[in-house]
């Protein structure tokens, strides 16, 4: 299996996001995953999108727990702040019991 490339920033979002899943790490898979650099005039970060899919059994528990109040949590992410996330589209529910998510981010460096 092939490792995706990931951001020292998006990688400690996902960690944070499995963490909310309170599910072990290897129940939320990381499908694919696209950080891109971002900056305005006073910060500078990250805009990312990652694509999750929790396999079954309960793998839409797992995805409201994780999604629950998601656009107002606050992230404990040493050095980064998570300045917006949000859920795109609806959580997605596959014949085989898994469910697939997409989540959109952006994150600066907290100096």
């Amino acid at each position: 299996m092939n490792r995706i490339q990931m951001s020292p920033a998006a990688a400690a979002l996902l960690r944070a996001l499995i963490a909310r899943g309170r599910v072990a790490r290897d129940r939320i898979l990381l499908s694919d995953a696209e950080s891109v650099d971002w900056r305005s005039l006073t910060f500078a970060g990250e805009r990312h999108l990652l694509q999750l899919r929790i396999p079954a059994p309960d793998s839409h528990a797992v995805a409201e727990r994780m999604c629950a109040g998601l656009e107002d949590a606050e992230f404990s992410i040493p050095g980064i702040i998570v300045a917006d996330i949000a859920i795109m589209g609806a959580p997605r529910r596959s014949l085989d019991g898994s469910t697939s998510l997409t989540i959109e981010a952006l994150t600066v460096t907290a100096d």
